[in-house]
């Protein structure tokens, strides 16, 4: 059963990982990307639909990362050229993407479907899944799995040891030095931008064709926020960040680990328990004190 839930616990916490990787980078560069939600709900839907038009899932992620591509855009737009408010922009995205994709599934699959998409299989992997006891509970997964840890060891090496790394930092910390250095400043910032939307495509997609093999309504389901509360529980680092998600990801696996164990808990407490944890954590109640957001 230890093993079922710490399976259970990785695969829920991928989407949040690649949500909140994107956005320590957007941070880092000095955008709040508020609209990561936006970006995922994006992402999960133009993925399902690629999937089921073309029946192919590889294809169906392609899709679901081009079609986000706009909404990041115009988040980067409003944010950076217009220099709106990035938490109003933001929140705005959401609303917009959530009623959009909404009207446009009623409109596909018809009201209240749960019609079945073509999904990636499980993969096992030749040595991890053979691990006794554990091996093929927690390391038989999608291979989005094992992408987005990759991507988050790419980016903490990205962002500490290249000049990449350094130009992010410097454009949310000393944009003036940017500036000096004959880098843009809002190009950094847009590719930064861009980026997010990129990584929150793909948890999207995780969930739509990776995971669930089907699309509901704002399946995200304030994803896209806990995504944000791991970026700042983990005080704007890699690691830290991972643990957050993993955190998140466990609190979700109880709402389904605790019935099986027969362990009587009402099921709205452990509904509301991940989106708990992330108010203590924005709160600075847990985990220790964190800097105020951009």
């Amino acid at each position: 059963m230890a093993a079922v839930f710490a399976g259970s616990t990785l695969r829920l916490a991928v989407p949040l990982l690649l949500g909140a990787t994107g956005e320590l980078v957007s941070e880092r560069a000095g955008v709040l990307n508020m609209s990561v939600e936006g970006m995922m709900l994006t992402g999960a839907f133009a993925g399902a639909v690629g999937a089921v038009y073309t029946g192919s899932p590889a294809l169906g992620l392609l899709i679901g990362v081009l079609a986000v591509l706009p909404v990041a855009l115009l988040q980067a737009f409003l944010s950076i050229t217009l220099r709106a408010n990035q938490v109003v922009t933001g929140i705005g995205i959401n609303i917009l993407v959530l009623g959009a994709t909404t009207l446009a599934y009623r409109e596909i699959f018809g009201g209240r479907s749960r019609a079945e998409v073509p999904g990636f299989d499980k993969w096992h992997p030749p040595l991890l899944s053979q691990i006794p006891v554990f091996g093929d509970a927690v390391f038989t997964q999608v291979w989005l799995v094992y992408l987005a840890l990759a991507l988050v060891a790419l980016v903490a090496w990205t962002m500490r040891y290249t000049a990449l790394g350094l130009a992010l930092h410097s454009a949310g910390s000393e944009p003036k030095a940017v500036d000096k250095s004959g880098l843009s400043v809002t190009a950094v910032r847009y590719g930064a931008v861009v980026f997010t939307g990129v990584l929150s495509a793909i948890g999207g997609c995780f969930l739509s064709i990776g995971d669930i093999h089907t699309f509901t309504e704002g399946m995200t389901s304030g994803a896209g926020y806990l995504a944000i509360a791991a970026v700042i529980f983990g005080n704007w680092k890699v690691g830290r960040m991972l643990l957050a998600c993993l955190l998140f990801g466990a609190a979700t696996a109880l709402q389904f680990q605790l019935p099986a164990l027969g362990i009587q808990v009402p099921n709205a407490i452990l509904i509301m328990l991940p989106y708990l944890l992330a108010l203590l954590a924005v709160g600075g109640w847990w985990g220790g004190r964190v800097r105020r957001l951009i």
